[in-house]
């Protein structure tokens, strides 16, 4: 007895300090986050589910214009969000941490990480340094519409850690349900370079929505739909809504639309079976589908005009994040000229169709550009990978006016070369949405 209490004035001063440190997080009005892990057990509200306790996320959110700190329990087959006031919350995790339910208490703000951890006899520590996130923070300050936007997260880490980190956990289950692991969660050999692909798909999308409108107040707290179109068997489709919602903890809405009814039926399956929230997957395509709300386009490996459709919808709806892989590039070949001086070296066939993929995708750029968009074209994946690997990103300007000058320059371009139509061009043009 006499040990224990010895213990509990011991670890008083450490848990009154992190305790201190936390309300000044929240009161300073920090974007913070607490996460609680090594769960000890002993907890009735904690075991009442019946499975072990993996973790404990706690964030601050707004709720009827009140502000309060949301719990999300995760287990290993589901999670459980619990909403409390602030006072009340904050009570709650100083009963856990007093009690030693967890051994490992990690506070995140943008300044600093506080760390409190438990010894094995129970004696509590607390560090205060600087936030190891930084790939999070380069995406926040990247200059909007520069290569490092994209890449901040990858230009930061050393080579060595570059190859471990993952954005998602592979112990996910909807990769082990889409054949990507297996039962213990380790990827399967032939999935390898699915699952990077998975990973940089989520990489690129991450560094867009830092520097989105997504995520600035009050946008932050509000409700995300993304399509994906033509998503198939929705590797990106369930990676995407996974990542927002159980990483980022954004109330996502993910919509998959497929042609292929079997495609359709695999997927919805899946989130049935993993009573997956937010997220559905129906039959359609991009020339005919008509989303209630849209915030993300997605369009991968679209035929030839079936992108320049998807972008057209992604600006008419206002979508502040379009990403696109075009795939075949048949409009622009045969209007192009071969004008002097590139006449001898357009005469081979294999140039002449890399100046056609040049200025489709260059053109669709440029109008994402003059729509008012912050456009990147940029190898999404090594060509080892896969051989459809460009990217088109955009993120809509937080004042997105539409450039004169940019729509002057897409003239040029195509009176240079003699185009005389251009998919995206002529559908934006016929619902006003380019300068005139």
């Amino acid at each position: 007895m006499a040990a224990d209490r010895d213990l509990t004035e011991f670890n008083a001063p450490h848990l009154a300090r992190f305790a201190d440190l936390l309300s000044q997080a929240h009161d300073q009005g920090r974007r913070s986050r607490l996460l609680l892990v090594a769960y000890q057990g002993g907890v009735a509200e904690l075991d009442a589910a019946g499975q072990v306790l993996q973790r404990v996320l706690v964030r601050p959110v707004t709720l009827r214009d009140a502000p309060h700190l949301s719990f999300l329990l995760r287990y290993p087959t589901k999670d459980i969000t619990k909403n409390l006031p602030v006072a009340e919350g904050l009570a709650q995790i100083g009963t856990w941490l007093a009690a030693g339910a967890f051994r490992n208490a990690h506070l995140h703000t943008p300044t600093e990480e506080v760390q409190l951890a438990f010894s094995k006899k129970g004696k509590a520590s607390v560090r205060v340094g600087k936030p190891s996130n930084a790939e999070a923070q380069a995406a926040d300050v990247a200059p909007q519409g520069t290569a490092a936007a994209v890449s901040a997260p990858a230009a930061l880490a050393s080579g060595h850690n570059r190859d471990k980190h993952r954005f998602l956990d592979a112990s996910r289950p909807f990769l082990h349900e889409l054949g990507v692991t297996d039962a213990k969660g380790q990827v399967l050999p032939t999935m390898s370079r699915k699952w990077k692909q998975i990973n940089k798909f989520i990489e690129v999308f991450a560094a867009a929505l830092a520097r989105s409108p997504l995520s600035a107040p009050p946008r932050d707290q509000q409700p995300i739909h993304v399509v994906d179109f033509g998503s198939g068997k929705g590797y990106l489709t369930f990676a995407i809504h996974d990542w927002l919602r159980h990483t980022q903890h954004r109330d996502a809405r993910v919509t998959g639309v497929e042609l292929r009814q079997d495609l359709v039926q695999l997927c919805q399956k899946v989130i049935d079976t993993l009573h997956l929230e937010g997220m559905d997957y129906e039959q359609g395509d991009v020339r005919h589908y008509h989303p209630a709300a849209l915030n993300v386009m997605i369009a991968l490996h679209a035929c030839d005009v079936a992108t320049d459709y998807a972008i057209h919808l992604g600006i008419r709806a206002g979508a502040e994040i379009i990403m696109c892989s075009p795939c075949c590039h048949k409009q622009i070949r045969p209007q192009l000229l071969s004008p002097h001086p590139l006449r001898p070296i357009l005469q081979h066939g294999i140039h002449l169709g890399q100046e056609a993929e040049m200025l489709t995708d260059g053109l669709r750029a440029l109008l994402l550009d003059a729509a008012g968009y912050d456009t990147q074209v940029f190898e999404f994946i090594s060509l080892e990978h896969t051989n459809k690997n460009k990217m088109i990103l955009a993120v809509k300007r937080a004042q997105p006016t539409p450039s004169e000058e940019v729509v002057r320059q897409i003239q040029d371009i195509k009176a240079f070369y003699g185009i005389q139509e251009q998919c995206l061009e002529q559908l934006l043009k016929a619902d006003g949405l380019l300068p005139a």
